[in-house]
Protein backbone atom coordinates (compact mmCIF):
# COMPACT_ATOMS: atom_id res chain seq x y z
CA UNK A 1 0.00 0.00 0.00
CA UNK A 2 1.60 3.63 -1.05
CA UNK A 3 1.46 6.28 1.61
CA UNK A 4 0.22 9.28 0.67
CA UNK A 5 3.14 12.03 1.15
CA UNK A 6 2.05 14.38 4.42
CA UNK A 7 3.10 17.52 4.64
CA UNK A 8 5.07 17.04 7.55
CA UNK A 9 7.44 15.32 5.77
CA UNK A 10 8.25 18.96 3.26
CA UNK A 11 9.83 22.15 4.47
CA UNK A 12 8.03 24.78 5.80
CA UNK A 13 7.63 26.83 2.44
CA UNK A 14 5.24 24.87 0.79
CA UNK A 15 2.94 24.79 3.63
CA UNK A 16 3.27 28.71 3.73
CA UNK A 17 2.52 28.63 0.45
CA UNK A 18 -0.59 26.48 0.80
CA UNK A 19 -1.44 29.27 3.76
CA UNK A 20 -0.95 32.09 1.76
CA UNK A 21 -2.93 31.18 -1.24
CA UNK A 22 -5.79 29.77 1.19
CA UNK A 23 -5.53 33.36 2.81
CA UNK A 24 -5.65 35.26 -0.65
CA UNK A 25 -7.99 33.18 -1.99
CA UNK A 26 -10.70 33.11 1.15
CA UNK A 27 -10.28 36.99 1.12
CA UNK A 28 -11.05 36.99 -2.70
CA UNK A 29 -13.96 34.59 -2.77
CA UNK A 30 -15.63 36.90 0.74
CA UNK A 31 -15.00 39.83 -1.45
CA UNK A 32 -16.81 38.45 -4.56
CA UNK A 33 -19.34 37.31 -2.24
CA UNK A 34 -20.08 40.73 -1.82
CA UNK A 35 -21.20 41.43 -5.01
CA UNK A 36 -23.82 38.82 -5.30
CA UNK A 37 -27.27 38.94 -4.09
CA UNK A 38 -28.81 35.20 -4.10
CA UNK A 39 -31.83 35.32 -3.17
CA UNK A 40 -31.38 33.50 0.36
CA UNK A 41 -28.82 35.54 1.13
CA UNK A 42 -31.06 38.97 0.83
CA UNK A 43 -33.16 40.32 4.02
CA UNK A 44 -34.62 43.57 3.55
CA UNK A 45 -32.52 44.66 0.78
CA UNK A 46 -29.45 43.82 2.59
CA UNK A 47 -26.45 41.09 1.92
CA UNK A 48 -23.82 39.50 4.65
CA UNK A 49 -21.28 41.08 5.35
CA UNK A 50 -18.47 38.67 3.95
CA UNK A 51 -15.52 40.93 5.00
CA UNK A 52 -16.63 41.72 8.36
CA UNK A 53 -16.98 37.79 8.92
CA UNK A 54 -13.28 37.06 7.20
CA UNK A 55 -11.81 39.87 9.94
CA UNK A 56 -13.50 38.10 12.54
CA UNK A 57 -12.72 34.94 11.75
CA UNK A 58 -8.85 35.88 11.31
CA UNK A 59 -8.77 37.87 14.46
CA UNK A 60 -10.41 35.63 16.71
CA UNK A 61 -7.07 33.65 17.10
CA UNK A 62 -4.89 36.52 16.51
CA UNK A 63 -3.52 39.56 18.17
CA UNK A 64 -5.20 42.87 17.98
CA UNK A 65 -2.75 44.22 15.57
CA UNK A 66 -2.97 41.49 13.11
CA UNK A 67 -6.78 41.92 13.63
CA UNK A 68 -6.48 46.15 12.26
CA UNK A 69 -4.18 45.58 10.16
CA UNK A 70 -6.27 42.73 8.55
CA UNK A 71 -9.51 45.20 8.78
CA UNK A 72 -7.61 48.09 7.54
CA UNK A 73 -6.65 45.99 4.37
CA UNK A 74 -10.55 44.66 3.66
CA UNK A 75 -11.75 47.83 4.66
CA UNK A 76 -9.79 49.34 1.39
CA UNK A 77 -11.16 45.94 -0.67
CA UNK A 78 -14.55 46.89 0.35
CA UNK A 79 -14.31 50.55 -0.64
CA UNK A 80 -12.52 49.73 -4.14
CA UNK A 81 -15.52 47.58 -4.44
CA UNK A 82 -18.27 49.88 -3.31
CA UNK A 83 -18.77 53.48 -2.51
CA UNK A 84 -15.66 54.80 -0.77
CA UNK A 85 -17.66 57.25 1.07
CA UNK A 86 -18.21 56.26 3.99
CA UNK A 87 -15.05 54.23 4.69
CA UNK A 88 -15.43 50.67 5.61
CA UNK A 89 -12.25 50.69 6.60
CA UNK A 90 -12.51 52.50 10.32
CA UNK A 91 -15.49 50.16 10.75
CA UNK A 92 -13.54 46.93 10.41
CA UNK A 93 -10.05 47.69 11.92
CA UNK A 94 -12.27 48.04 14.62
CA UNK A 95 -13.75 44.67 14.51
CA UNK A 96 -10.53 43.82 13.90
CA UNK A 97 -9.52 45.29 17.31
CA UNK A 98 -11.95 44.04 19.53
CA UNK A 99 -12.01 40.87 18.26
CA UNK A 100 -8.25 40.38 19.07
CA UNK A 101 -8.93 41.83 22.39
CA UNK A 102 -11.55 39.41 23.44
CA UNK A 103 -10.12 37.17 26.34
CA UNK A 104 -10.71 33.87 24.30
CA UNK A 105 -10.27 31.24 27.29
CA UNK A 106 -13.10 33.43 29.39
CA UNK A 107 -16.23 34.65 27.39
CA UNK A 108 -15.79 32.00 23.97
CA UNK A 109 -15.46 28.66 23.24
CA UNK A 110 -14.61 29.37 19.37
CA UNK A 111 -17.86 27.15 18.43
CA UNK A 112 -20.76 28.55 16.27
CA UNK A 113 -22.55 29.96 18.72
CA UNK A 114 -19.93 32.10 19.90
CA UNK A 115 -18.78 33.52 16.76
CA UNK A 116 -22.38 34.02 15.20
CA UNK A 117 -22.90 36.21 18.71
CA UNK A 118 -19.49 38.14 17.79
CA UNK A 119 -20.15 38.62 14.50
CA UNK A 120 -23.28 39.86 14.80
CA UNK A 121 -22.36 42.78 17.45
CA UNK A 122 -19.57 43.07 15.27
CA UNK A 123 -22.10 43.56 12.45
CA UNK A 124 -24.34 46.15 14.46
CA UNK A 125 -20.91 48.09 15.18
CA UNK A 126 -19.96 48.63 11.47
CA UNK A 127 -22.97 49.73 10.61
CA UNK A 128 -23.32 52.02 13.53
CA UNK A 129 -19.49 53.39 12.52
CA UNK A 130 -21.05 53.99 8.83
CA UNK A 131 -23.91 55.39 9.88
CA UNK A 132 -21.81 58.09 12.21
CA UNK A 133 -19.89 58.92 9.07
CA UNK A 134 -23.36 59.51 7.09
CA UNK A 135 -24.22 62.09 9.94
CA UNK A 136 -20.65 63.46 9.90
CA UNK A 137 -20.56 64.19 6.44
CA UNK A 138 -23.94 66.03 6.16
CA UNK A 139 -25.24 65.40 3.16
CA UNK A 140 -28.02 63.07 4.77
CA UNK A 141 -30.63 64.30 7.44
CA UNK A 142 -29.86 62.31 10.71
CA UNK A 143 -33.38 61.12 11.15
CA UNK A 144 -32.97 59.23 7.56
CA UNK A 145 -29.75 57.51 8.96
CA UNK A 146 -31.25 56.61 11.89
CA UNK A 147 -34.45 55.08 10.31
CA UNK A 148 -32.22 53.14 7.64
CA UNK A 149 -29.34 52.23 10.28
CA UNK A 150 -32.25 50.24 12.13
CA UNK A 151 -32.73 48.54 9.29
CA UNK A 152 -29.70 47.95 7.88
CA UNK A 153 -27.99 46.98 11.23
CA UNK A 154 -30.19 44.21 11.99
CA UNK A 155 -30.60 42.56 8.81
CA UNK A 156 -26.59 42.80 8.05
CA UNK A 157 -26.15 41.55 11.73
CA UNK A 158 -28.72 39.07 11.89
CA UNK A 159 -27.38 37.53 7.61
CA UNK A 160 -23.82 37.62 9.00
CA UNK A 161 -23.79 35.92 11.79
CA UNK A 162 -26.28 33.31 10.01
CA UNK A 163 -23.45 32.99 7.42
CA UNK A 164 -20.53 33.15 9.86
CA UNK A 165 -19.68 29.24 10.22
CA UNK A 166 -19.37 29.04 6.21
CA UNK A 167 -15.98 31.32 6.38
CA UNK A 168 -15.57 30.11 9.94
CA UNK A 169 -15.38 26.45 10.36
CA UNK A 170 -13.04 26.07 6.89
CA UNK A 171 -11.00 28.42 7.54
CA UNK A 172 -10.32 27.81 11.36
CA UNK A 173 -9.90 23.97 10.41
CA UNK A 174 -7.30 24.76 8.16
CA UNK A 175 -5.26 27.47 10.35
CA UNK A 176 -5.50 24.77 13.57
CA UNK A 177 -4.32 22.18 11.05
CA UNK A 178 -1.40 24.23 10.01
CA UNK A 179 -0.42 25.35 13.33
CA UNK A 180 -0.26 21.72 14.18
CA UNK A 181 2.02 20.55 10.92
CA UNK A 182 4.66 23.70 11.92
CA UNK A 183 4.76 22.57 15.59
CA UNK A 184 2.83 25.84 16.78
CA UNK A 185 0.27 26.10 19.17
Amino acid sequence: MIKPLSFRKQSPLPLNLWNAAIVVGSVMICALMLLFRLPVMVLSGVGPNWLLVWVVTWSIKRSSLQGIVAGICLGLIQDGLTAAQPTHTVGLALVGLLTGRINKKRFIQEDFISIALIVFGMALMVEAVAAIQFGLGGTHRLEDVWLHLRQTALSSGILSSLWAPVVYFPLNRWWTRYHRLLGIE
